[in-house]
């Protein structure tokens, strides 16, 4: 078959190979890929950012059907529609399996990442990894489930009331996916993104965000403290991994605001304002990936609509066409784009 693999470390190797198709144990689920969504990892990886366990075929956000089952999965049949999650491998025995927090387990092994993933036509799952999609839930749709799961993680580690007023900074596809939870948990949402993010920030309008800044025309100070009283923004989830962002987002804050960093910035050190985070008492949390607790309650928003994931993906590609769409990603013209294997 053939996948798309990252053969080595640093930026580019990144190559269409064939690779013999995956065989099962008894406790695994063999699925056909259907659609593979590009993550923003999947970027920082082709550009020598992100290291994975080269060579490996990447992506780890699909959605497609079970075609084979190992003798121990009673859970699943063949035809199913279905998605999973990224966890392919834990030890089972730390604190954080115990907990069944599998994205802090120290010796996990992700789907794209140390094991092969989606970009390809056939992937093996763990049993406890696959969900079952919902009636009103697409192929399509679900291919960014993984994302929206990430989404949902991140948003689930502020406590947001009744009309907030929520900063998600950065129009990307993690920006638009939290906005779109915060407005199902009753918060009102600014968004804010820069020039070139104009189509980014248009969607956002047409998905129901209440308030969209472009910081380099407008002074997003200004409007939040006319939407505050003065008082500053409530949450602020930073999705950018932009430190012009992250500072921006702690100075829009009020006094005990909550500030989640989803985005992942490019280096590892960073330089960060502590004054602000202590002298206006703020509550600084950082989110990892998602949880398999995440995925029924994304999934269940998909089913419902709250999450638009349809209207997100602005391009289907087959995986020979990765230039093409990494640079229609970059180039801010692609919001979310969904890769179909080569027969």
């Amino acid at each position: 078959m053939k996948a798309l693999v990252k053969t080595a470390l640093g930026e580019g190797n990144l190559e269409v190979l064939d690779r013999d198709e995956p065989q099962i144990n008894e406790d695994q689920v063999k699925i056909e890929v259907k659609y593979a969504g590009i993550c923003g990892s999947d970027l920082h990886t082709f550009e020598g950012h992100y290291k994975v366990a080269a060579p490996v075929i990447l992506g780890h956000e699909f959605a497609g059907q079970v075609v084979e089952v190992g003798d121990n999965v009673k859970e699943f049949k063949v035809g199913d529609r279905v998605t999973s999650e990224t966890t392919f491998e834990i030890c089972g025995t730390c604190r954080y399996c115990k907990e069944k927090k599998y994205n802090l387990c120290p010796t996990r092994k992700g789907l794209g990442t140390q094991q092969d993933g989606a970009f390809t036509k056939y992937i093996i799952a763990r049993k406890e990894s696959v969900h079952l999609l919902p009636e009103k839930v697409t192929y399509l749709d679900a291919s960014i489930t993984e994302a929206a799961a990430c989404a949902y993680h991140g948003v689930d580690k502020a406590k947001i009331e009744k009309d907030d007023i929520v900063l998600v900074l950065g129009p990307g596809p993690i920006g638009l996916l939290v906005a779109q939870v915060v407005k199902a948990k009753g918060g009102k949402v600014v968004m804010t993104g820069l020039t070139k993010d104009a189509k980014r920030l248009d969607e956002a309008k047409a998905l129901g965000i209440d308030y969209t800044i472009d910081v380099q025309t407008e002074n997003p100070k200004d409007i939040i403290s006319k939407l505050t009283n003065g008082y500053g923004a409530d949450v602020c989830f930073d999705c950018t991994g932009a430190v012009p962002s992250m500072q921006m987002g702690m100075e829009l804050l009020r006094k005990q605001g909550q500030y989640v960093q989803v985005g992942i910035f490019a280096k590892d050190e960073i330089l960060v304002d502590f004054s602000k985070i202590i002298q206006k008492e703020l509550v600084v949390t950082g989110s990892r990936s998602q949880n398999t607790h995440d995925w029924e309650p994304t999934l269940d928003l998909m089913n419902s609509g709250a999450i638009q994931a349809s209207a997100m993906i602005t391009h289907k590609m087959k995986i020979d066409e990765w230039d093409k769409a990494y640079q229609l990603i970059k180039s801010g013209e692609a919001i979310k784009i969904a890769l179909q294997p080569l027969d």
